[in-house]
């Protein structure tokens, strides 16, 4: 192994010790932005000379150090000429460039000349004008500039983008429900047993290449979103050889270097596995036995033998939180034949360890403080590869990502219908993605036509093994007496459970498309036709066991003597060995599904430009959707089969070369996730709520109307105004059923829902409040959003709310931050700050009003400085300074506000701590 990672280090040391250095980029349409294939690139004062590929990129290599002249030839277009074009020895320089039409009336060739750095800025006001949709987005660049550690911490970044629970994105002040994901064109199915939202801190900052949310929708888009479909590229083919070890440390306020408890870890927690030691044994009775009594006394015993029975809680001394990562990037051009083949293998290690003490929990009739401790590993993998020749790209791309959570949760406190409240939980949580994706890319014919293809397959895994609860009760009248806390192992409830759960879904993925450009009425225009399948088949399996002690009417002090022990010494072998414990289970054979949906959709779209300045896209999109779910008690419980016209128009006008003017309207979907259909019940301890699947939820669909004025005063700068509407109709949403006392979650749709907002953008470099270098290489940004949403509620006596937000709606979200960089390169710091407004969870009845989330203020800060000759970089990170609590509510006095000296009732309040971190990452 140490052979094999010296050869590497020699061979990337090798690749950058050549005399000579590169130049690579890609070429673009100047109105369109589309690429531009065969392109003649030539170095000026020599024969080297190049074609574009399928991709519209090119390469240069063993140019001679120092200023070069490029030229850029291609019929249609006016010739470029570049001057001015620095090249190191073993560096490859970017240059990407944008080509004007001729516009037919030409009778001679027309050449522009321009200077390298004049160059780099019309790439990027091209890149920035020319998006046919409404988007957002953050570079690779970016996201190396900011503290963020996972893709949940970049999304908060990005224009009416906010996070909730720390991994769920909120766009436009839409839920994640409403919210879809994509990571290098493959759909992105829901991680989380009991939500329909992709889990994005799984996946690390680090291997992302960009990030664009699209807010608005085309006929090549998939159409199962309102908010925003959020679409993650990894990174891809390197121009250079390249090897890269990073490694950091961090330190949370709340729980590094105190006290920490929690279950026994094994070794191989540490690299998100569970050793095993907590699944259901081998040959252990089947649900049916055990529901039937079955289990005779012996095979009882034998049984709750073979079950893991260590309720220890362990102590120990938290310590830092780590990071790692190793990255490294092969390339290898064929000359003759202009041919590259590249790769890039990434590996990334996690591990944490928080705290949240004295969390508040109330719910009417309960008063609770909660400890809760999380252990948590994260290990990731990526291996990118990509090959071109001739006017073709073939792309491999495959992501594993695996995280272990193994949370202990104590609470005390006092329930108004039973008593004082001992309460232990231990909870190990594993989930894993696997995502893999074919890609091809063809240039067909003489006339730039293209043809793509995606082939994909995802598998997400989410394995709960042994979720163990136990709940001690006392009497309060016997506060004053010893030992008065007695288990509640007489019965096998939701306090009293053993969880075994296990989701496994598969996805297959099947899209291509083809692009023919054409002349319409002397005018360029593109079309476009293609279609797509996607196929998802998911298994959840639960048990709910439990020991339920066989007690003695007799012997009543003995029971009490045994439910009255600690938690360590509760189920004994003692007492298991003495058939003390009976196996219990409680069984409703609607817990468990399985379910599968098939979405087979096709489109045809025109892009076409109207005079010099119009450009108007437009199409339809059909989507065929076929669902089907079945547990053991209904066979066919939910079968659903839609077929939806999806029309969409966008439109851009280009006021000026700095500005433009868009408009849109389309229609999209959202359809209910499995778990929203499922009868399944789940009680959520840490809220005291069940949450339990509605079967007859139907799609809402919505209609989307946008308008956005921008301005590009310089590159990487915007400053843009952006207003939508969004009517929906058979709007899903959680909310809180009257039936019971104790509140229970469901999913119902609403009848009707409305949503409007505004957005403001501005990125602007500080050069205009004087000369100075800390001016010009600073720039200020920040993007705020005004969104009013109204669901009427259906007419029904005596509910608390008539009129109410969509759940998971913010009134405002505020993005905010300050980025410096030296003039050598050297030295760089970045503040970002956040805000969202208060937000419902679940929303109202009539006994129970709707939970708000409470707004918080976020500020992180990082500073970097690169050392070592460059290729070493000490990054120095604070993510939430503040530490604002975070607390969920029920707005009694109706002020739209939070206060603790109202008659607001907390449900929960907690602080996460604030983490401090220093890393360092070398290149080689």
């Amino acid at each position: 192994m140490l052979s094999f990672t010296l050869s590497l280090s020699l061979i990337a040391f090798n690749s950058f010790s050549q005399e000579t250095g590169k130049i690579s980029g890609r070429v673009t349409d100047k109105k369109t932005g589309e690429t531009l294939i065969g392109l003649t690139v030539k170095l000026e004062g020599t024969t080297k000379g190049v074609f574009t590929d399928v991709d519209g990129h090119y390469i240069l290599n063993g140019i001679t150090p120092g200023k070069v002249a490029l030229s850029y030839s291609y019929i249609g277009y006016k010739t470029k000429n570049i001057t001015d074009v620095q090249v190191n020895s073993g560096i490859t320089t970017t240059l990407d460039i944008v080509m004007e039409e001729t516009g037919g009336q030409v009778l001679s060739e027309v050449v522009i000349t321009a200077t390298a750095r004049q160059e780099s800025l019309n790439g990027l006001y091209a890149k920035q004008k020319n998006s046919v949709r409404v988007t957002d987005g953050i570079s690779a660049e970016s996201i190396r500039k900011s503290p963020d550690r996972n893709t949940s911490e970049v999304l908060k970044r990005v224009s009416g983008t906010t996070i909730q629970d720390n991994k769920f994105v909120v766009v436009r002040g839409l839920a994640d429900r409403y919210n879809s994901a994509s990571l290098d064109n493959g759909v992105l199915p829901s991680t989380e047993p009991n939500r329909k939202a992709f889990s994005f801190d799984i996946v690390p900052a680090n291997l992302i290449d960009n990030i664009i949310i699209n807010k608005t929708a085309t006929p090549d888009l998939a159409g199962d979103f309102a908010g925003g479909s959020v679409q993650i590229v990894t990174k891809d083919i390197p121009d250079d050889n390249f090897m890269s070890l990073g490694l950091g440390y961090s330190y949370n306020s709340q729980a590094t270097f105190k006290n920490f408890q929690g279950s026994a870890r094994s070794v191989t927690n540490y690299f998100g596995f569970d050793n095993g030691s907590r699944s259901i044994p081998n040959n252990f009775p089947s649900t049916r036995k055990v529901v039937n009594n079955f289990v005779g006394p012996n095979k009882n015993i034998a049984s709750l033998q073979a079950l893991p029975q260590d309720f220890a809680v362990n102590n120990g001394s938290a310590f830092l939180n780590q990071n790692y990562q190793f990255t490294l990037g092969r390339v290898k051009d064929f000359k003759k034949t202009n041919n590259r083949l590249g790769a890039i293998l990434s590996l990334t290690y996690r591990n944490s360890q928080n705290s949240n003490l004295d969390i508040v929990r109330k719910y009417h009739v309960f008063d609770y403080n909660d400890d809760q401790y999380r252990f948590s590993t994260n290990v990731g993998a990526l291996a990118n590869f990509a090959y071109t020749y001739k006017n073709s790209r073939i792309t491999l791309k495959n992501l594993y990502n695996r995280t272990l959570e193994d949370q202990y949760t104590y609470r005390t406190g006092n329930n108004a219908t039973t008593g004082d409240v001992k309460f232990y939980a231990f909870d190990l949580l594993q989930k894993s993605l696997f995502k893999t994706a074919l890609e091809g890319e063809h240039k067909v014919g003489e006339n730039n036509s293209k043809i793509k293809w995606t082939l994909g397959f995802g598998n997400v895994l989410n394995d709960q093994p042994d979720q163990r609860k136990v709940n001690y009760l006392r009497n309060v009248a016997d506060r004053n007496v010893p030992n008065s806390f007695y288990a509640g192992v007489t019965t096998v409830g939701k306090e009293n459970t053993r969880l075994f759960s296990n989701l496994n879904e598969n996805i297959y993925s099947v899209e291509a498309g083809y692009s023919l450009p054409f002349s319409f009425f002397k005018q360029n225009a593109t079309f476009k036709a293609g279609f797509s399948s996607n196929y998802r088949n998911r298994n959840f399996d639960v048990r709910f066991l439990g020991l339920k002690l066989v007690t003695d009417v007799n012997n009543p002090e003995a029971d009490n003597e045994i439910r009255s022990r600690p938690i360590e010494t509760l189920f004994g072998e003692d007492l298991i060995s003495k058939g003390k414990y009976k196996l219990d289970e409680v069984n409703n054979n609607g817990d468990s599904y399985d379910a599968n949906s098939l979405v087979n959709a096709g489109y045809l779209m025109l892009d076409n430009k109207i005079g010099a300045k119009s450009r108007i896209v437009y199409g339809v999109r059909l989507e065929q959707f076929d669902l089907k779910l079945s547990t053991l008690a209904n066979s066919k419980l939910v079968s659903q089969n839609f077929v939806d016209v999806l029309p969409s128009v966008n439109y851009t006008y280009s006021l000026t070369e700095k500005s433009n003017l868009r408009a849109s309207y389309f229609r999209t979907l959202a359809r209910p996730e499995f778990r929203e259909l499922a009868p399944f019940t789940f009680y959520d301890y840490e809220r005291g709520v069940n949450v339990q699947g509605n079967p007859l939820l139907q799609r809402a669909k919505i209609d989307n109307a946008d308008l956005r004025y921008e301005i590009f005063p310089a590159a990487g700068q915007v400053i843009s105004v952006s207003t939508f509407y969004k009517r929906f109709t058979n709007a899903i949403e959680a909310s809180i059923a009257d039936a019971n006392s104790t509140p229970d979650i469901s999913y119902f749709n609403s009848d009707k829902a409305n949503v409007y907002g505004l957005e403001l953008e501005y990125r602007k470099n500080l050069a205009f409040l004087g000369s100075a270098s800390a001016f010009k290489n600073s720039i200020f940004y920040t993007n705020f959003s005004l969104i009013k949403s109204k669901v009427k509620n259906p007419e029904i006596d005596n509910i608390i709310e008539k009129e109410r937000p969509l759940v998971g709606q913010s009134p405002y979200v505020i993005n905010a931050g300050l980025q410096h960089t030296t003039t050598n390169n050297l030295l760089n710091f970045n503040i970002l700050y956040n805000r969202i407004g208060r937000r419902i969870v679940n929303a109202g009845g009539q006994q129970f009003p709707s939970v708000y989330e409470a707004p918080r203020n976020v500020v992180d800060f990082q500073l970097g400085y690169k050392i070592l000759k460059a290729k070493g970089e000490l990054k120095l990170n604070a993510n939430d300074i503040l530490n604002n609590n975070n607390v969920l509510y029920f707005d009694k006095d109706m002020n739209k506000k939070y206060s603790t000296s109202s008659s607001d009732e907390t449900i929960s309040r907690f602080r996460t701590g604030s983490n401090y971190s220093l890393s360092f990452n070398y290149s080689f």
